[in-house]
This record gives C-alpha cells, structure tokens and sequence, in this order.
C-alpha cells in the first residue's frame, strides 16, 4: 500500500493574528512559517517522495516548494482544488476572536456535522471531497509506483483534521479532538482492509523507515516490532 504524508502549511501571518483567513489571496507564510516549512521539508528529506500534491492556496504552495526543494528526482508536483482549506463563506476574514461570540461557534465546537457556514461550505461537505480527493492521489500514486510508494499532501489544518477523523473510523462530530499544527506530520497507510494512522500532528522525528519495504497492509496482532531507528551520530 502508498503511504500518505499528510502536511499542513506553516504559520501565516493570519494565523499570527487569529484571523481566519480562508481562501483568501495574499496570505503567505511568515517568517516563523517558512522556518517551519524548511524543518519539514529537511525532515522529508530522507524519504524518497514520488508526488507532492498541494492546495492552490498560496501558503501551502510556499510549503510544498520548501519540501521539493529538498527532495532528489522530480516528484509529481500537482495542485489539487479537492484539497483546498474550507469556503468558510460569511467568516472568511474575520477575527476568530469575534466568532467566538456567534452562535454558530458552539456547534462547530461540538457537532461540526451539522455545520454549514453562512455562505459557505458545510463541514461534511469539506470531509467528503478532501477524503474522496487524498483517496484518488493515494490510489493512482500506488498504482504507477507501487505498494511502496510514499507521497505528500500539503493542506490546512480543518482539511487535514477531517482526512485523519476519516481514517481513524472517526464520527466528523469528534474530529475537533484531533490537532494539527502548523507545518506538522500526519502518516496514513490505505490498505485493503482498513485504513491505518501511523502518526499524528508530529514535528520531529526520523523518517527515514518510511523508505523500507511496504506493509502487508494486515494488523499486527500484539502490537509488532515497530520500525528500526537509525542510530544518532555520534551514539
């Protein structure tokens, strides 16, 4: 089976600011976003990636430029608009510290499921395209390289937290549990049985197993062995 690397854009100046930026033009990483995106894109390094399939959003662009950069060969580089961060409709633009007062924000706390945004794009809308989206890549990446074959796709963190609550068997009204931060790593493995979530919202780390033989795709009862870590210089 393909592995899916799943990663979001590192901090903007919006996030910076707690406005809820959204599909908006113009935002564009800061500078502790670019370092974070740079961090990632050397932490990839290790890993062989065949694709990397980004949002059209300028931030996950930038981030996605910042792993190319860092990877041998030349990997697909395709943007995906099934990917794209939420039309969050009416709020786009808005300070999330005044949304905090709508009545609407409980239920996107609680029961996102029900949730459609003024002028925008209900939750389980944005859940069934970017899942149905991550599914196709992943498929089609695994059918022209093989089982082996490991790739990464550059999103938001509300896109990201619905693909990994899909995985996971998740219910959309329970994914506000899972976090995703900036210019994190999120690791997804579709087998034919079931999906499986190898990590979740990392930051650090080795990733250089990722690059070993593919899974039989089976759940190993017990637990398993886990995989090999290369040892630290030095050690």
């Amino acid at each position: 089976m393909a592995t899916v690397l799943l990663v979001r854009h590192g901090r903007t100046t919006a996030n910076a600011s707690g406005l809820l930026a959204g599909r908006a033009d113009g935002v564009s990483l800061d500078e502790i976003g670019r370092d974070q995106a740079a961090a990632t894109g050397t932490r990839l390094a290790a890993v062989p990636v065949v694709g990397v399939v980004s949002s059209p959003l300028e931030r996950c662009r930038q981030t996605a430029q910042f792993i190319l950069d860092r990877q041998t060969g030349t990997p697909h580089a395709p943007v995906d608009a099934g990917i794209t961060e939420c039309d969050y409709g009416q709020w786009q633009g808005r300070m999330l510290a005044d949304l905090a007062t709508e009545a609407l924000w409980p239920v996107v706390q609680s029961q996102p499921s029900a949730v459609t945004f003024p002028g925008g794009e209900s939750m389980a809308a944005m859940q069934a395209r970017s899942v149905a989206a991550i599914r196709r890549h992943d498929a089609a990446f695994e059918a022209e390289f093989g089982p082996g074959a490991v790739w990464v796709a550059v999103s938001h963190g509300d896109i990201i937290k619905s693909v990994l609550a899909d995985a996971l068997g998740t219910h959309l009204d329970l994914f506000q549990r899972i976090h995703v931060g900036p210019a994190s790593v999120s690791i997804v493995q579709y087998g034919t049985s079931r999906p499986t979530v190898l990590a979740t919202n990392t930051d650090a780390g080795d990733l250089s197993w990722l690059s070993a033989a593919a899974p039989s795709g089976d759940a190993p009862v017990g637990g398993g062995a886990g995989h090999t870590t290369p040892p630290t210089a030095g050690a």
